[in-house]
């Protein structure tokens, strides 16, 4: 009470060491202004604190704080986790897609026959790293009684190298590839029980004959789809496979900046004409990341309603709280507490509980992200989710939104009990005490 009264009166009056009748000078009406509003605010402050962390009469309120605190946590710690969750995901898939795939594809109708000229062509252009050919197709693959469909594709291993990540894959054997050899999968390596040495049959659409390659190399892109469906050949091999010869079934081009392929591509269409068709990473996967988009927005919206259900906890701690207390409010009008003052005396204890809910929850999202992305101890099927464990990327602007939009929904949820308790009349509130 001290400190409401030396805001409201000791601002307005001297206390310098003079005599009663020595006159005493007037500070400016800005100087008392801001020291009376800053000295307000920290007894609005003190006094929110202490109803947040004293004892109290009702043992009830104490323990529903304690849930409206926990439950707040838990929905900001739910929230950081499955938003890293899902950017893992999403970083992951990209990662494995443009590791194995190039960041721009160029095809024609019919297939392309200068394609050294025109894969120089490109690489003359700004920010294309590198470019090279391949020719791509359907074929069966057949190894004793066991036959599968796979996508074979011919291309030039010295050129493909600076294109994708084939070379960093690689986990047995040699790139060096020849026309009458092949580089397969892990996944299909062991679902056919093939070794580095061991043959196998391709069969074409174009060709009912089998033909026989030798395996030479095993990759391992981490992905299960291609591990299992894609196999490489030379490109003079596919060309001869498919009966293409001096084609090339398209031109995959690495730009040096992944997430300008969209505009790069732009340039590379207008540059080589509209005879080809020019299509980025993002293009060919658009429905993949886009569902990716939606699932994280859809988990935001669905795991947000914990901490709004935590809110609604908040609501009811207040309005208790200011049931209890009546008295209290009622001695604070009574020597010159404004409305405003009681509202923000509340308004603060929701908030206190609000940002300490926040601040626990943002610890244990942080903790629990490393130490998933640390051990990696979830572990997937591979066959269902395309990678075998769990991936972590904490965005800092994912879990900024989670915490500025919990800390909202915490302040939004204190307006109806402090305008509650900001309206009430001293005489009422000390009636029957």
């Amino acid at each position: 009470m001290r400190l409401l009264r030396f805001a409201r009166n000791d601002t307005l009056h001297c206390h310098c060491e003079r005599g009663a009748g020595d006159a005493c000078p007037v500070p400016e009406q800005s100087e008392w202004y801001g020291e009376a509003i800053s000295k307000i605010m920290r007894y609005e402050a003190w006094i929110s604190f202490r109803y947040l962390v004293s004892k109290r009469r009702e043992k009830f309120i104490s323990i529903i704080s304690f849930i409206s605190i926990m439950g707040v946590a838990v929905g900001v710690t739910a929230l950081i986790v499955v938003l890293a969750v899902m950017s893992g995901f999403d970083n992951d898939l990209r990662e494995k897609i443009v590791g194995t795939n190039s960041h721009i594809v160029i095809e024609k109708d019919g297939g392309i026959a200068d394609y050294d000229a025109l894969v120089e062509k490109i690489n003359g252009m700004p920010h294309v790293v590198a470019s090279a050919p391949f020719v791509n197709g359907q074929a069966l693959i057949r190894q004793k009684d066991q036959v599968t469909g796979v996508l074979f594709r011919g291309i030039d291993p010295q050129r493909e190298k600076q294109v994708t990540n084939i070379e960093k894959y690689l986990e047995a054997g040699t790139l060096e590839l020849d026309k009458d050899s092949v580089l397969i999968g892990r996944e299909l390596a062991w679902r056919l029980n093939l070794v580095i040495g061991d043959e196998v049959s391709l069969v074409s659409a174009s060709n009912s004959k089998p033909r026989a390659f030798k395996i030479v190399g095993i990759f391992n892109s981490g992905m299960f789809d291609y591990d299992m469906n894609l196999v490489f050949t030379s490109l003079e091999g596919a060309q001869v496979f498919y009966a293409v010869e001096g084609l090339a079934g398209g031109i995959g081009v690495k730009v040096d900046n992944v997430h300008d392929a969209g505009r790069i591509k732009d340039e590379i269409q207008s540059c080589i004409g509209f005879d080809y068709w020019v299509r980025s990473w993002s293009d060919l996967n658009k429905n993949l990341f886009s569902a990716l988009k939606l699932e994280k927005i859809t988990m935001f919206i669905i795991l947000a309603l914990i901490v709004l259900v935590a809110c609604f906890n908040i609501v009811s701690t207040l309005i208790m709280m200011v049931m209890e207390k009546t008295r209290d409010i009622g001695i604070l009008k009574s020597i010159g507490a404004t409305n405003r003052s009681i509202r923000n005396i509340f308004m603060l204890n929701g908030f206190f509980i609000g940002f300490s809910g926040t601040a626990i929850g943002a610890a244990g999202g942080f903790i629990l992200c490393h130490l998933l992305d640390k051990y990696q101890f979830v572990k997937l099927p591979r066959d269902i989710y395309y990678i075998d464990r769990l991936p972590v990327n904490l965005n800092l602007a994912d879990a900024g939104t989670v915490i500025i939009a919990a800390i909202a929904i915490s302040l939004v949820s204190t307006l109806y009990p402090a305008w509650q308790a900001a309206r009430m009349e001293p005489v009422e509130a000390l009636r029957y005490e």
